[in-house]
């Protein structure tokens, strides 16, 4: 038996590299496609204009998990949807705020010229010439 400290055949190996897969090596093969999480996560908590976030962040995770599994063509498709969706509720969230601020901006100024024919008006009535009066 031997007793001999350390044993070679004991040592521990170094640990291996992932090698990446063969899809990313060929020559011309596109690179995986985006999931767009984070987008998706900012639009489900700061503006989630009319539950749009939410909808992209479950296809911005079906997109994650299609891609781990290696479908590549289900998260490309995925990917996509996940992508519109955080477009749209991004677009609402800053369109809708800003067509708001604008109508209640030309409110304002219409009722103030409403305010300021109708102030003409009521002092031309109450102080007329005086020959009604006689």
């Amino acid at each position: 038996m031997d007793t001999s400290y350390p044993r070679e055949d004991y040592l521990p190996t170094p640990p291996h590299k992932r090698e990446p897969s063969p899809t990313v090596l060929a020559v011309g093969a596109s690179p995986p496609p985006r999931d767009h999480l984070i987008w998706s996560i900012f639009n489900t908590i700061y503006m989630n204009f009319c539950c749009l976030g939410f909808v992209a962040l479950a296809f911005s995770v079906k997109a994650r998990d299609r891609k781990v599994a290696g479908d590549v063509e289900a998260a490309r498709r995925f990917s996509s949807k996940a992508r519109c969706y955080n477009a749209l509720a991004t677009a609402g969230s800053v369109v809708l705020p800003l067509l708001l601020a604008a109508l209640l901006i030309t409110g304002v100024i219409h009722l103030s010229k409403l305010a300021q024919e109708s102030v003409g008006f009521f002092t031309y009535q109450f102080s007329g010439s005086g020959d009604e009066d006689q």
